[in-house]
């Protein structure tokens, strides 16, 4: 089963409501210790990105798409019931578009291209997937590997530190 949170998530996603899915799915991937939170922020980070094209800003939603699909590749295709595959190609449909329309055509989206995430009960189970890889995140300033926590990304070097959400940060390369 998924967590309360993830299946409130998702349904706010497919409702429209993209802000209240990423405050949902952001209380599952803090309170989550297993890998399966990754899951988690990938799709509260397409909700971040779907949320910034409702609202107009090109840069946001670039940058969380970015995101998104890393988080988002490791899983297999159907995990916990999630159709992981049809929501990555459903984000890479989506920003495409808007990368056509580019930043000053982007108010003419035609938001009908949002997709709800498919989610089938029946098709989960209890157990918890494993990420086939670990996702990391190494600091921009001093390149030592940072950890997570509370939506915020903390660098335990230099205190080098970000929130999931933020847009003006300069690193998003995995290791």
């Amino acid at each position: 089963m998924l967590d309360p949170n993830v299946s409130e998530g998702i349904r706010l996603f497919n409702e429209g409501n993209y802000f209240e899915a990423h405050e949902a799915l952001e209380c599952a991937w803090r309170e989550e210790t297993d890998p399966i939170r990754e899951l988690y922020r990938g799709i509260l980070q397409v909700a971040v990105c779907y949320l910034h094209i409702t609202r107009g800003n090109y840069d946001g939603a670039i940058k969380m798409y970015g995101r998104s699909m890393k988080w988002l590749a490791p899983w297999p295709d159907i995990t916990l019931g999630i159709n992981v595959a049809q929501l990555r190609l459903d984000l890479a449909n989506v920003v495409e578009e808007i990368q056509k329309l580019g930043q000053a055509e982007m108010g003419s989206f035609n938001q009908s291209l949002f997709r709800p995430i498919g989610y089938e009960q029946n098709n989960s189970t209890s157990r918890k997937p494993r990420a086939e890889k670990s996702l990391k995140i190494m600091c921009d300033r001093c390149g030592s590997l940072m950890v997570g926590g509370d939506c915020k990304i903390i660098c335990p070097n230099c205190g080098n530190r970000f929130d999931c959400s933020d847009l003006n940060i300069h690193f998003d390369e995995w290791e």
